[in-house]
């Protein structure tokens, strides 16, 4: 009878979809084995320094955004589709992980970034074309919201396991190894089991379909408010630690949480993401796209207020930051979804992996802009580092704005549903 209800309460999307949700849960596991080891690992064990390692690493976002732009071309041609892409792009990764296996100074260590940030501008376009292609418009945000889940589930898992590995055997290269192998396997899963959902139609050339959505105003528009959303989430994974560090008033004498406590809350906000992600997503539903992306700004807004309050009242404590930082995960649930949803919405069927690519595009501007902004503010004084995050409330009015435009220019325009 559980078993029963639990199946009627999943969304009911294509078999395909859940296969594909499945590697990728198995291949963002590899992901998550590397995240937050490899800068350790090639400092401390390597000994490159940390200039170059952050070198190595912004090779791989510059090589992303080129990926970003090949993978949106080759997904929406008929020669290559999706199915193929997404090959390209695992052997890729595949190899990246082969080079970091055995990198000892810096020129490997950047081709392995290369080949890395390559394959996972690959990806992007080409997972969310193939999720669009097997769905409605009515199961769009639940299909998206299962993909995404899948996702934070195999990075939570993967950086659980390679913590433990770490700790029990101090084996870094291994996780390399480790992530390698889950590209393989996401091979597999794709070559076995995923068919080709690029129609058979004759081919758009490329620099045309670029073109088309350049020129595409609704799409430009929702450009710009997805920069801000991208740059928000960047602070929660870059910025807000450190805040909660150095800066949150507590009733000790020193300030800022201890690493227990940050370490509670942080597993907390992943846990409150994966908790919700369905059923937000389910909600959500009954609004057009951008009121759902505006229910998502006024989350953020609440969020970074309550994070601000945390620098300055030490009453606040960690059951504020837990509340903020629950705000913030119901506020990043509802925006991607509804973003990546949103854009399918825009798209010309035979455009998907363009319009795709320019959104994951702008993931990459955020995460270029939001470190440097947020590291910037915590090495100002105290009152800017603390009222960085009301900055940051107050500009969501601004997303807000753009997006009550964007509603108007698609209710009005019937070819570009919202």
């Amino acid at each position: 009878m559980l078993k029963d209800k639990l199946l009627a309460w999943l969304p009911q999307l294509s078999l395909q979809v859940w296969i594909l949700a499945a590697g990728r849960l198995l291949s963002q596991i590899g992901t998550g084995f590397t995240m937050f080891y490899a800068p350790i690992f090639f400092v401390n064990e390597v000994e490159l320094s940390a200039t170059a390692v952050g070198i190595g690493l912004g090779s791989s976002s510059v090589a992303g955004v080129l990926g970003r732009f090949l993978g949106g071309s080759l997904a929406d041609n008929p020669a290559w589709g999706r199915r193929k892409t997404l090959l390209l792009s695992a052997a890729v990764s595949a190899v990246a992980d082969g080079v970091l296996v055995f990198t000892y100074d810096l020129p490997t260590f950047i081709i392995g970034n290369l080949l890395m940030g390559m394959g996972i501008g690959l990806y992007w376009p080409a997972t969310e074309a193939a999720v669009a292609d097997m769905t409605t418009g009515e199961q769009r945000n639940e299909a998206f919201a299962v993909t995404r889940l899948a996702d934070s589930l195999g990075l939570g898992l993967g950086v659980i396991l390679a913590g433990e590995w770490v700790a029990r055997s101090g084996n870094y290269r291994a996780l390399f190894v480790v992530d390698g192998i889950s590209f393989v396997v996401f091979f597999a899963v794709i070559y076995a089991a995923i068919s080709e959902t690029v129609q058979d139609r004759p081919a758009s050339a490329s620099g045309q379909g670029w073109g088309v959505a350049f020129r595409d105003r609704a799409l430009m528009v929702f450009l710009l408010a997805n920069i801000l959303f991208t740059l928000y989430i960047s602070q929660i994974q870059s910025t807000l630690p450190l805040y909660f560090t150095n800066f949150a008033t507590t009733s000790r004498p020193e300030p800022g949480f201890l690493p227990n406590t940050i370490s509670l809350l942080f597993s907390f906000h992943v846990v409150a993401a994966a908790l919700f992600q369905l059923p937000i997503a389910r909600w959500l539903n009954r609004f057009r796209r951008p009121q759902a992306l505006t229910l998502s700004l006024f989350l953020w807004a609440a969020g970074f207020v309550l994070i601000w309050g945390i620098g300055r009242f030490a009453f606040l404590g960690s059951m504020a930051a837990a509340v903020a930082l629950g705000l913030l995960a119901i506020a990043i649930v509802s925006y991607t979804p509804s973003a990546s949803a949103f854009v399918v919405d825009l798209a010309p069927e035979s455009l998907r992996g363009v319009y795709l690519s320019l959104n994951s595009q702008c993931w990459a501007i955020g995460y270029l802009i939001g470190p440097p902004l947020g590291g910037w503010a915590l090495d100002q004084s105290n009152a800017i580092a603390r009222n960085f995050w009301l900055i940051l409330a107050m500009s969501t009015v601004l997303g807000m704005l753009i997006l009550r435009i964007l509603d108007r220019m698609t209710r009005n325009n019937p070819e570009k549903p919202g």
